[in-house]
């Protein structure tokens, strides 16, 4: 349960921290185009769904949203917005620490925006590694490695394997992008593909080697070829160059943060593409 923290902003602001509820998916969209984030109500949902959050109130109108997403040992902070009428007031801080308060104990993680991160460097988290966001119109590709079509009904070895690339414990998560989406397996690794803002995503991307990585997503590629596509990919995977020869450009990305971090994980897997810079 969210505790009550109405009390954390002075009463005379007329600002309230309150549990994100679906009531409240309209407003948050509204915050995210105003951000220039692609997120559909149903992007918004899905997130919602598996996590818990806060929202800043002023006079029932959202002015703010942080969500905070656990995954076993690990909670991850996202969908952090402030209504740019209400920054350089401290509620951005407040809200991150609304949502914080959801996941004691546990290992935190997020990717920050370059105007984020010196808040987030003052609120005990560091910078690990960048993320590198492509997009744009898909060509054709071809597969070097066999990829076939993956399980609906049982994602149980693909949850093991995210697992040993993430240390993330995400069935609920991977159970309902493979309902709503596409499962790629080869041998030695998965992707999935679904519906996301202007077009479709890519991610994850787990695999033994950068090799197999490339294959699924070459096959993802070669499905949509013609169709808008973007993949978040973790700069040390070395995918990039391999993405955009494919017509993903390089748009930005992020900074990956961690705060009080547990054990790395110790799989043979690799994480290639995130499902998203918010989810992981």
């Amino acid at each position: 349960m969210i505790p009550d923290a109405s009390t954390s902003i002075s009463p005379a602001s007329g600002l309230h921290i309150r549990p994100f509820a679906p009531e409240h998916l309209a407003d948050a969209v509204r915050l995210s185009r105003q951000v220039g984030w692609p997120h559909r109500q149903q992007d918004w949902a899905m997130a919602l769904a598996i996590s818990e959050g806060v929202v800043a109130l002023n006079n029932r109108r959202v002015v703010g949203t942080a969500c905070c997403t656990r995954f076993g040992d690990v909670a991850l902070l996202n969908m952090i917005i402030v209504d740019e009428a209400m920054r350089g007031h401290g509620l951005g801080r407040r809200l991150i620490a609304a949502a914080m308060d959801l996941a004691p104990g546990a290992e935190m993680r997020l990717v920050a925006t370059t105007d984020g991160l010196p808040l987030y460097e003052k609120l005990g988290f560091h910078a690990k590694y960048r993320i590198v966001q492509h997009q744009g119109i898909a060509r054709t590709a071809t597969a070097r490695v066999p990829v076939r079509e993956g399980p609906v009904q049982d994602v149980t070895g693909l949850v093991r394997m995210d697992h040993a690339a993430s240390g993330l414990d995400r069935e609920a998560l991977l159970d309902r992008i493979a309902a709503q989406g596409d499962v790629l397996l080869a041998d030695r690794g998965f992707a999935m593909v679904r519906d996301f803002g202007r077009g479709q995503v890519i991610g994850p991307v787990v695999a033994r080697d950068a090799a197999t990585a490339r294959a699924l997503i070459a096959e993802a590629v070669r499905r949509n070829a013609g169709a808008f596509l973007r993949i978040d990919l973790p700069e040390g995977a070395g995918l990039s160059d391999d993405v955009a020869a494919l017509g993903l450009s390089c748009v930005g990305g992020g900074t990956a943060m961690v705060r009080d971090p547990g054990p790395s994980p110790s799989g043979d897997f690799t994480t290639f593409a995130l499902v998203s810079q918010a989810l992981g």
